[in-house]
């Protein structure tokens, strides 16, 4: 088997934070004074760094983003932050990769204490060590904090997979020459011609398409 180390995104890999990311970006939005978007573009907020949503879809300078990015953590925090489903099937492709003892980390753009309480009330720190999330101010890029799950793992750009939703997923793994897995069932890549746009190990569709191709390689 090639793979020893598994490394998740979180947001549309292992959990739909749909519900609470929205209302959460909704709320920061009316108290900035800016108009509340439409639940499918305020979707698109889930993901990148919540700064650069506000800069990109509301033309916010760097000042008024983070002022944006404390109004929506604190509320996601106290309000929002457990409003999310688990994938169907994610905790039985945890359970395979458990089984054939391949070690599983989680490194995501969230803010890594709101990651690892997440995470921690879903039951995936059962499997997945190390978790580790942005900065407050977003410093660290994603294949920052890739790195650091790699170091954690004594991972090898060989034996490492990443596996994610989105382009800043792709591009990460990319720079870090590991090898990557796009799913289409969350929030970024529709379509396997979107995942065609880094270099790729494949596509899923599930998280059970994620165990029989990793475990089958």
């Amino acid at each position: 088997m090639k793979f020893r180390n598994v490394i998740f995104d979180l947001d549309g890999t292992l959990l739909d934070t749909t519900e609470g990311v929205v209302e959460s970006a909704g709320y920061a939005a009316r108290e900035m004074g800016y108009p509340e978007a439409p639940k499918e573009e305020l979707q698109k907020f889930i993901g990148p760094p919540i700064q650069q949503s506000f800069m990109s879809y509301y033309g916010a300078d760097e000042k008024q983003a983070q002022e944006a990015a404390e109004i929506f953590r604190e509320y996601y925090k106290t309000k929002a932050l457990l409003k999310a489903v688990p994938y169907e099937g994610i905790y039985e492709l945890c359970e395979q990769f458990k089984r054939r003892g391949i070690r599983m980390a989680v490194a995501t753009y969230k803010r890594e204490d709101y990651a690892r309480t997440l995470l921690e009330y879903y039951h995936f720190d059962t499997y997945c060590s190390p978790i580790y999330g942005a900065d407050n101010h977003n410093k660290l890029k994603k294949e920052d904090i890739v790195e650091r799950c790699m170091k954690d793992m004594k991972g090898t750009k060989d034996d490492t997979v990443l596996i994610g939703d989105t382009k800043g997923d792709g591009a990460a793994a990319e720079k870090k020459g590991i090898s990557f897995l796009g799913v289409t069932y969350g929030f970024g890549f529709q379509t396997p011609e979107d995942v065609n746009e880094y270099p790729n190990i494949g596509t899923a569709d599930s998280p059970l398409k994620i165990a029989d191709m990793i475990l089958n390689i």
